[in-house]
């Protein structure tokens, strides 16, 4: 809440930081270098850890892919329906791990 003032308004700016990625690439949440979360999104295969990546400084700890590969079978040209339905599948178990465990310590995740 300190961040965004409330889920919705965190998901709501993910989802447009996504949304707003023309063509390949992605969007995160992390932490930024205050320790404050912070949103972003990285074009292609780049990712905030990147020297010179674009966007915010941050370590990530949630991203999705909004390759076109990533939802073209189920939801062809509807990159925002795809979006929306990604917060149905987020394991918040693994997110809260990833966080406290890495990315609030200035670390990358370790995937194990």
């Amino acid at each position: 809440d300190d961040s965004f003032g409330s889920m919705d308004k965190m998901k709501e700016a993910f989802n447009a930081a996504a949304a707003k990625r023309f063509g390949s690439g992605w969007a995160w949440l992390g932490v930024g270098p205050d320790g404050k979360l912070v949103i972003g999104s990285t074009p292609n295969q780049d990712n905030p850890l990147m020297e010179g990546a674009e966007g915010p400084k941050m370590m990530p700890f949630l991203g999705l892919d909004v390759w076109e590969h990533a939802y073209y079978l189920k939801y062809q040209n509807r990159r925002p329906e795809y979006i929306t339905a990604f917060w149905s599948v987020v394991n918040w178990a693994k997110v809260s791990e990833y966080y406290e465990n890495f990315a609030a310590k200035g670390q990358p995740v370790a995937w194990q």
